[in-house]
């Protein structure tokens, strides 16, 4: 992979991982000044439910997050785009769609047959 290249994943990333992290910062924000008092037990159930369901979010973007930064390792170290399992390169096309891979198209799709059949 090019330097330019390199550095295209790079850019892409960080701007991800900024994206997410605004998005965490504002909910917290968010959930430390809300101050809402409820008559209606239905309104304070729904408001409750948006919580539990903004926080579910807010974990998976964590996920992400940790995987953005392992992928920005794997820049530094040289690693980045080379599948862990066989070694290859991975396809450019995969990897902007989903710069976080670690894993080829081949051998993702061997993984995920192996994950139905063991289901």
């Amino acid at each position: 992979m090019t330097k330019e290249q390199l550095n295209e994943f790079r850019e892409l990333l960080e701007k991800q991982m900024q994206e997410l992290l605004n998005g965490a910062e504002k909910t917290v924000t968010e959930m430390s000044t809300q101050k809402n008092v409820f008559a209606d037990p239905t309104d304070r159930a729904e408001m409750e439910s948006n919580r539990n369901f903004e926080l579910r979010i807010r974990e998976r973007e964590r996920k992400l997050i940790m995987k953005i930064k392992e992928a920005l390792k794997r820049i530094d170290d040289g690693e980045f785009g080379i599948c862990e399992s066989c070694g290859e390169e991975i396809g450019l096309e995969r990897l902007r769609a989903r710069p976080v891979t670690t894993l080829c198209i081949d051998c993702k799709t061997e993984e995920e047959q192996q994950e139905k059949r063991n289901a």
